[in-house]
């Protein structure tokens, strides 16, 4: 086939792309320029798209032997990813632009200009397995369950995992690397990216406070409706969190408090004890069924509701027009925008049932 190389710099890409050409495919690398002004050079292990980082994969697809390109991304990831990210918190939400960024950039725009230049699909560096079941492209989770990432590719379609490869799927993170090295790529032993990387610091409220300004409100006890404090805005918080309060005072009975809501228009924020963090039941909007297998009545299935951890066995079924969740046991720190990805209970549980998106929980 003819296979566009999504590569970003890291061993992951790197190796998913030498994969692709050592298994005869004809493979064009790209990287993908997504913001508007790069870092020069990358600081440790936080951010990514750096110029630094677009060398690193052009170093890696000229040992490969493959043509190479950068295509500039950023106008469309400052409007898909980067706002809706902010216009998100502003309302209270805790979004993933990781999964954001997979959708709209990776494998929307990304896959409709391949296709537009007739490539057959796009290989990324993803930790994440795809089958065919029926006929149908299905995505299961990764043999690596450390490094699984099909969280945040539950939101891909039928369509788009017809056209996508994922040849790290079957592998650990360190044969990746031991890999790399063997190839001679200098990336083998670079440092993975972590938080947000378009926040290379990691200062998510610094971040949100740059683009929203500060809008004052409460801080208010859940029980007693006490006012603890004051805060400058609720896109400093969300959902489970217990650290950077800003409350003086200990509770009452000596034990941690944590946000157990946001209230965006009052600009109040509502804490309470962990033993009020507890969620039994999820509703979710705008499901997504990568295997076009909407479910039928009520289904058992393991819930994911965040990136990395927070599953349990639960109930869902399509209701009106979205997704009514039971959980069997309560999770915690649920929050508002995130994902819930359901899986498959089966012997085979890594097979991503669907996703969509809570919009409340109880």
């Amino acid at each position: 086939m003819r296979v566009l190389a999504a590569m970003s710099g890291g061993v992951d890409s790197a190796v998913a792309a030498a994969r692709a050409v050592e298994a005869g495919h004809e493979v064009v690398g790209v990287h993908l320029a997504l913001s508007a002004k790069p870092g020069t050079l990358r600081t440790g292990a936080r951010g990514c798209c750096t110029i630094e980082d677009s060398h690193d994969a052009r170093r890696a697809a000229d040992i490969l032997g493959i043509p190479f390109y950068v295509w500039d991304f950023a106008e469309r990831f400052t409007e898909e990813v980067i706002e809706t990210f902010v216009g998100e918190y502003a309302a209270g939400r805790t979004p993933n632009p990781c999964l954001t960024c997979n959708e709209k950039i990776k494998f929307e725009a990304l896959l409709e200009k391949a296709m537009a230049l007739g490539f057959d699909a796009v290989c990324t560096g993803h930790y994440a397995r795809l089958t065919v079941e029926d006929g149908v492209p299905v995505l299961r989770r990764s043999r690596d369950e450390g490094k699984d990432q099909s969280y945040v590719l539950a939101s891909l379609t039928a369509e788009q995992l017809g056209h996508s490869m994922f040849p790290l799927g079957d592998s650990l993170k360190s044969q990746v690397r031991q890999e790399a090295a063997e190839r001679g790529l200098a990336v083998a032993k670079k440092p993975d990216s972590h938080d947000i990387c378009f926040i290379p610091d990691g200062d998510t409220k610094k971040f949100l406070e740059s683009k929203l300004g500060q809008k004052p409100g409460q801080l208010v006890d859940a029980e007693t409706g006490a006012v603890l404090g004051e805060h400058t805005g609720v896109h400093g918080f969300t959902v489970g969190q217990r650290k950077g309060l800003g409350i003086d005072a200990p509770a009452p009975d000596g034990r941690p408090r944590y946000v157990l809501s946001l209230e965006p228009v009052s600009g109040t924020v509502k804490v309470g004890s962990a033993d009020h963090l507890g969620v039994t039941e999820i509703d979710a909007k705008r499901p997504i069924w990568p295997s076009q297998r909407e479910l039928d009545g009520p289904t058992e299935c393991v819930v994911q509701v965040r990136a990395h951890g927070g599953t349990a066995d639960a109930v869902a079924e399509v209701a009106d027009g979205g997704m009514s969740i039971r959980l069997r046991r309560p999770l915690r720190g649920v929050a508002p925008g995130q994902a819930v990805v359901l899986y498959r209970p089966e012997e085979e549980g890594d097979l991503v049932l669907g996703s969509a998106l809570i919009a409340a929980t109880r």
